[in-house]
């Protein structure tokens, strides 16, 4: 047996009585992870964690096509497993999929399928962590994404835009079009994968400088894809120790899925074995929710949230607020007790102001958004009831 697969069961035995199930084990290993692929014979020793991806329906997509493609969404159920060395932690993301589809670059209406990692720059207080997709003001993240698409014809950063023409207009006869493919062999960007930090919605900002050193990768099979992403433990962005959470998200190219129509994980704890901390990460992150649901529903009538926020059962979609739909798989209690005490904590920016002028659900004061909701500063109990009714928002697993 090699030095891999011992390790890695060696560490499966001692975490499995020292954590929680469902925090995502990452196994140590002294092998280089950086050469592992998402087919390779090493993750079937790792333990596999499985979580739940929530269709993302906090705002409603500009997307009448893409949304009656999407209208009948269930959650669905993912395994991720994890491996870490000295220097490196991989990550394997494995979720259904009944169809591949590969982005095609001279069509603007076919998308790829595709999936993110998103971890947090600062998870030292579990109860402050960023909002998951895009981060938060002053709680920012890092992402990583990774898509399927066909060679992409762009000058790669070498001024040549001589081959972003593509193949539709060229003679399809003759040298004329096999020299026209052996250059574009040469410069054709054949993986879409790219790095992002983000402190909330319209703040994305691609990492162009190389300071962010990271592989990803997809394999499509069986109906299910994996998608691995590999990074450094510590770098300028990031420093991943003990415990840390994690948050994942896929695109279906087949539901037309792109940007913020997508599934969408809560944030997962992770644990190195054989690393000390994050054991309180682990535990808020994991524990049970405590509280009344049947009291926290009618308070959340009580409170007119129905009034502003779409509730299935409850209320119609509107523009008015963030649609609270799948809010309870994606959201940690944390911070939804958080949104009801300091609203403006963390604000989605919401819908186009000039085309909803008369239902901004922000306003913008020095510089920042500030909600148009009231805080509601309720007593602990209430608090924990509504948290409890909220948390059982979500699309049914299928």
């Amino acid at each position: 047996m090699t030095k891999l697969k011992t390790a890695l069961l060696a560490s499966t035995l001692i975490a499995s009585s020292a954590m929680a199930s469902n925090a995502i084990l990452a196994q140590k290993t002294n092998k280089d992870v950086t050469k592992l692929t998402p087919t390779s014979k090493a993750w079937s020793y790792a333990k596999a964690t499985t979580i739940h991806l929530y269709p993302q329906t906090t705002i409603t997509f500009n997307d009448k096509k893409a949304l009656e493609a999407n209208a009948n969404n269930h959650a669905k159920e993912a395994r991720v497993k994890a491996i870490y060395n000295g220097k490196n932690v991989a990550f394997l993301l494995e979720w259904p999929d009944g169809t591949k589809s590969v982005q095609k670059g001279y069509r603007s209406d076919v998308y790829g399928d595709g999936f993110a990692v998103q971890l947090p720059v600062n998870y030292k207080d579990p109860s402050k962590l960023p909002y998951i997709g895009m981060g938060s003001d002053g709680r920012p993240v890092v992402i990583h994404l990774q898509k399927a698409v066909q060679p992409i014809y762009e000058p790669n950063g070498k001024g040549n835009v001589g081959m972003q023409q593509n193949i539709l207009s060229k003679n399809k006869f003759g040298k004329d079009i096999k020299a026209y493919n052996k250059e574009v062999a040469k410069l054709a960007v054949t993986d879409y994968q790219r790095s992002f930090v983000s402190e909330g919605f319209r703040s994305m900002t691609e990492i162009k400088d190389g300071s962010e050193k990271f592989s990803a990768d997809m394999a499509y099979g069986n109906h299910a894809w994996k998608g691995e992403v590999v990074r450094p433990l510590k770098d300028s962005y990031l420093k991943l120790q003990g415990g840390f959470p994690v948050a994942f998200a896929t695109w279906d190219g087949a539901r037309m899925q792109r940007d913020g129509l997508k599934y969408l994980s809560g944030w997962v704890p992770v644990k190195l074995v054989g690393q000390r901390g994050g054991d309180k990460l682990v535990e808020s992150l994991t524990a049970p929710v405590k509280g009344d649901v049947e009291n926290g529903k009618n308070l959340v009538q009580q409170n007119g949230c129905t009034g502003c926020h779409y509730i299935p059962g409850l209320s119609q979609p509107s523009t008015m607020a963030p649609g609270l739909a799948n809010i309870g798989g994606y959201a940690t209690a944390a911070y939804l007790r958080e949104s009801i005490v300091d609203p403006s904590a963390v604000v989605v920016p919401g819908y186009n102001r000039n085309q909803h002028p008369n239902t901004p659900w922000y306003n913008v004061v020095d510089g920042k958004r500030v909600s148009a909701m009231p805080p509601y500063p309720l007593d602990d109990k209430s608090l924990d009831d509504m948290v409890a009714y909220l948390k059982t928002l979500k699309a049914e697993v299928k």
